[in-house]
Order: C-alpha cells, then sequence, then structure tokens
C-alpha cells in the first residue's frame, strides 16, 4: 500500500498512457486531450529518474498533441493531403464514424519523406546524445538519446496519420522496457510493454483500414471507368 502511495504520479500517467494508445490504435481523436494529460505526468516521472532526455520529451509531446488534435479534426480537403509527401488513402471505410473519417486519413509514407525523417532522427539522436552525456548526470545518455529521437520522428508521423510510425513505435517501446527495468521504473515499464504489445495490435488495424480503403478506391475507379464507356 505504501509503494503504491509513493509511486501513485508513476500509476496514473502509466494508466492513462495505456487508454491513449488504445484510443490510438482505434483512430480516435480523443488521444490528443489524453495524451497531454500523460505527457504532464511524465515530465515529473522522468525528471525524478534523471531520464533528461525523456523528460524534454514530454514538452514536445504537449506541443504536437495540440497541433495533432487540430490535423486529425480538420484534416485536409481529400486530394489535398500529400503535403506530408504521402500517399493518401481518401475514401471513408465502412464501420467508421464521422470522428475518424472527417479528418486526416491515414496515409503510407513515401521515399523522400523517409529519408528526410532519417537524416533528422540522425542529427536529434547525435545532438542530444552529446549534451546527455556533456551537461548531465545521465547514467544513459546513448539510449535516452536514441528512444528520445526515435519518438520524436514517431509522434510527428502520428500526427500526420502516417502509417509506418507503428514500426517506430516498436523499436522504441521494446528499447524502453529494457532502459526503465534498469532504472528501476517498474510500472512505467509495464506501461511500455504494455505498449510493446498493442503497437502490434495497431500496426494490424490500421493496415486493415488501409487494404479496405485502397479497394474502395480501385472499385470506384472501376465503376467511373465502367460509366463512361
Amino acid at each position: 500500500m505504501d509503494w503504491i502511495t509513493d509511486n501513485w504520479i508513476e500509476i496514473f500517467g502509466a494508466a492513462a498512457g495505456i487508454i491513449y494508445v488504445f484510443l490510438e490504435i482505434r483512430q480516435k481523436v480523443w488521444l490528443w486531450p489524453v495524451g497531454i494529460i500523460t505527457s504532464a505526468v511524465y515530465l515529473e516521472v522522468f525528471f525524478s529518474g534523471k531520464l533528461y532526455a525523456d523528460m524534454s520529451l514530454q514538452g514536445y509531446y504537449l506541443i504536437i498533441s495540440i497541433l495533432g488534435w487540430y490535423w486529425w479534426l480538420k484534416g485536409t480537403a481529400a486530394g489535398k493531403n500529400n503535403t506530408t509527401g504521402t500517399e493518401e488513402y481518401s475514401q471513408k471505410e465502412p464501420g467508421r464514424d464521422a470522428e475518424n473519417t472527417g479528418g486526416l486519413k491515414v496515409t503510407r509514407l513515401k521515399t523522400p519523406t523517409g529519408v528526410i525523417l532519417a537524416a533528422v532522427f540522425i542529427a536529434l539522436h547525435s545532438g542530444i546524445w552529446f549534451i546527455l552525456s556533456n551537461f548531465t548526470d545521465s547514467p544513459v545518455p546513448g539510449w535516452d538519446s536514441f528512444i528520445t529521437s526515435l519518438s520524436v520522428i514517431a509522434t510527428w508521423m502520428l500526427a500526420r496519420k502516417i502509417y509506418e510510425h507503428w514500426y517506430l513505435w516498436i523499436i522504441a517501446n521494446a528499447v524502453s522496457v529494457i532502459l526503465f527495468t534498469s532504472r528501476g521504473l517498474y510500472p512505467t515499464m509495464v506501461l511500455y510493454f504494455v505498449y510493446l504489445i498493442m503497437s502490434f495490435a495497431g500496426l494490424i488495424e490500421w493496415k486493415k483500414g488501409i487494404t479496405t480503403e485502397s479497394a474502395i478506391a480501385n472499385d470506384s475507379f472501376l465503376d467511373k471507368v465502367s460509366t463512361e464507356r
């Protein structure tokens, strides 16, 4: 009981984080306000655990959550979503409600955007590693900077509904489980283990949507061609 009392903030953050990922898998826009709450909690948790890069990441999450909330709600008109360098699937999927289909659509990552994101990751990883190694008492600067940099990229991709962000979460969550275990942050370790499992579920769920939308798009194209004939 004393342990729960001493760690209630971390436990609350872990519970909110699980809700966040569930909403992410289901493509519910409410994931963003939940994400804001989770990030605020983990500012304190990571500061206490001396994981400074991860702590700073929560500030980024707060900002990107606001942007993601806006992008998911407003989206763009069909055919105008390619400003992110992605391939758009703009048809509505049967069974999706207006909340999910009225805004931003799930997209696939194009090679040019992937190259840019890879370059950004390398720059972030190198810069954060240098700062943590030389200006903080972080015991794990390399791994901390790796998770932070990968999470920055993955969260931006999530905000733009790019399908491949799930692959990045799988890697980041797997490394996080090991890191948080080594730092004694056991509720957070459990959270990220759940994240890891749910990342695979998200990968499968979002793939179904893309496949369905692609089939609808192809059927619509064939119907149009047939009608024109």
